[in-house]
């Protein structure tokens, strides 16, 4: 795909990550990652964002099915799951759902699996918000690791790119600049991590 003469579009799916919850909008990861590419020469329109604090697979689903969106996007990022683990939902009803959005995701992709990025759950069983709630941070690390493989396995069979930004995350356990002020989301300084690896996946 040549950037030449041509404006590109990033459709962003997700939660309160995808948002960047606790940081200002231009430092979330899909403005971060715009803002990369521009600086690489690539013209890209600002990302659109359909995503929600709190939301879990079957609420953005939900969404998705009532919201009118462009036909297409040059590329499209997906990161959900961290509620369901949280509400101590099903793995197997994630899975299902996790399935319809990837596919739904590679629609709005034009049906190109490779221009589809999957972020996988960070882990906020080290944040400080968890260590204040008394969360065993074990157990969390487990299921979110289980609802990953999930993420993994079905972005591998799909075409899709995927992204391992969970073991970043856990850093927040002994660096607490990569936490916002809320102590459980992330600060711009992770944000920009995974604005890396989403602006690499692009541009290869």
């Amino acid at each position: 795909m040549s950037k030449e003469n041509k404006t590109f579009s990033l459709l962003c799916l997700g939660d309160s990550y995808t948002i960047g919850e606790s940081v200002p909008l231009h430092e979330g990861f899909p403005y971060q990652t715009i803002q990369k590419l521009r600086k690489a020469g690539w013209s890209f329109s600002p990302a659109e964002v359909v995503a929600k604090t709190g939301w879990t697979t079957f609420e953005l689903l939900a969404h998705l099915e009532k919201t009118i969106l462009n036909n297409h996007y040059d590329f499209v990022t997906l990161l959900i799951g961290v509620n369901n683990q949280y509400r101590g939902l099903s793995l197997v009803d994630f899975e299902k759902d996790f399935i319809i959005l990837l596919q739904k995701s590679i629609a709005f992709a034009g049906g190109k699996g490779k221009h589809v990025i999957v972020l996988s759950i960070p882990d906020w069983g080290v944040t400080s918000f968890a260590k204040s709630k008394k969360i065993d941070a074990e157990k969390t690390s487990k299921e979110i690791n289980a609802f990953n493989e999930v993420c993994q396995k079905h972005a591998s069979s799909s075409g899709c790119q995927f992204v391992n930004i969970t073991e970043n995350t856990r850093q927040a356990n002994d660096h607490t600049n990569l936490l916002a002020s809320d102590g459980l989301h992330y600060s711009a300084v992770e944000h920009e991590v995974w604005a890396n690896f989403v602006a690499h996946k692009i541009m290869q």
